[in-house]
């Protein structure tokens, strides 16, 4: 697929993805839903890539839906906007979350609506201090949509929850970070350098115990104890037989820096 909405790249173990509509704020339209599921697709059937990194080209990192790729004049034919969700946002959602690997989104500007809620779906979320995340569905009649409404009360409560949803105002990223909504808020001028930092971290790292982790703390909100005391058992005897944790394990006893595979 020749990619005109995004810019892919995989080097050194690192996939960068990188919405690459700066005029309209990196804002979704059905053909970069299909470019970023393209390029999606080849991050999880590539053997070398041990993290995603996500972000935006420009002065913003998302604005959502681009609202001029659907037909919403009076007198059209009204839009399915349950259609869309499931056919493009959701299968996003569940995507980034199912990749055997971290996922890093670097949000570089503003997030809104749609965009606010996929980078919430990465697993660590590094942000400008300029950056800032806004539900803005409520200014249309509509509801947090693209599993807003799944992550926005597990990581701040339902106080905060209801009052982003609610007011559809904007948050900046250092009262995100400090409402724990993202990992960390950086200095502008540092946010390439440090999401690269954290890249190279992960690209030689144990990714199949990294892989591991992400899903058992994302398995957790829906458990009894006792499962996920069972989950972690058998997690912990296929981790126990991989290369990497034998690596782990002699590098400790010699000590030396891991030189880990990622298997």
């Amino acid at each position: 697929m020749n990619y005109e909405n995004i810019l892919f790249d995989i080097t050194d173990g690192v996939a960068t993805l990188t919405l690459n509509r700066p005029d309209k704020l990196n804002s979704f339209t059905q053909a970069m839903h299909e470019e970023v599921r393209h390029a999606l697709h080849k991050v999880g059937a590539d053997k070398s890539v041990r993290v995603f990194v996500l972000t935006g080209a420009g002065r913003g990192f998302c604005a959502g839906q681009d609202l001029s790729d659907r037909s919403v004049e009076p007198g059209a034919r009204p839009v399915d906007l349950g259609d869309s969700v499931e056919k493009n946002y959701a299968p996003l959602v569940l995507a980034l979350r199912a990749l055997p690997m971290p996922v890093i989104c670097a949000v570089n500007g503003v997030a809104a609506g749609a965009g606010a809620n996929i980078a919430l779906a990465c697993d660590i979320v590094l942000a400008a201090k300029s950056a800032s995340f806004v539900e803005v569905f409520c200014k249309l009649g509509l509801i947090p949509d693209t599993g807003g409404t799944y992550f926005l009360p597990r990581l701040i409560g339902n106080a905060r929850a209801m009052g982003l949803a609610m007011l559809g105002e904007k948050l900046s990223a250092e009262k995100a970070e400090a409402w724990g909504l993202i990992w960390k808020a950086v200095p502008d001028e540092d946010l390439a350098a440090e999401t690269q930092a954290m890249a190279r971290h992960f690209a030689s790292a144990p990714t199949k115990g990294l892989a591991f982790t992400k899903q058992a703390l994302y398995a957790s909100p829906h458990n009894t104890l006792q499962q996920q005391l069972t989950l972690e058992c058998g997690m912990m005897s296929e981790l126990g037989r991989s290369d990497d944790y034998r690596e782990g394990v002699a590098a400790f006893m010699e000590k030396r820096a891991p030189q880990f595979k990622g298997k």
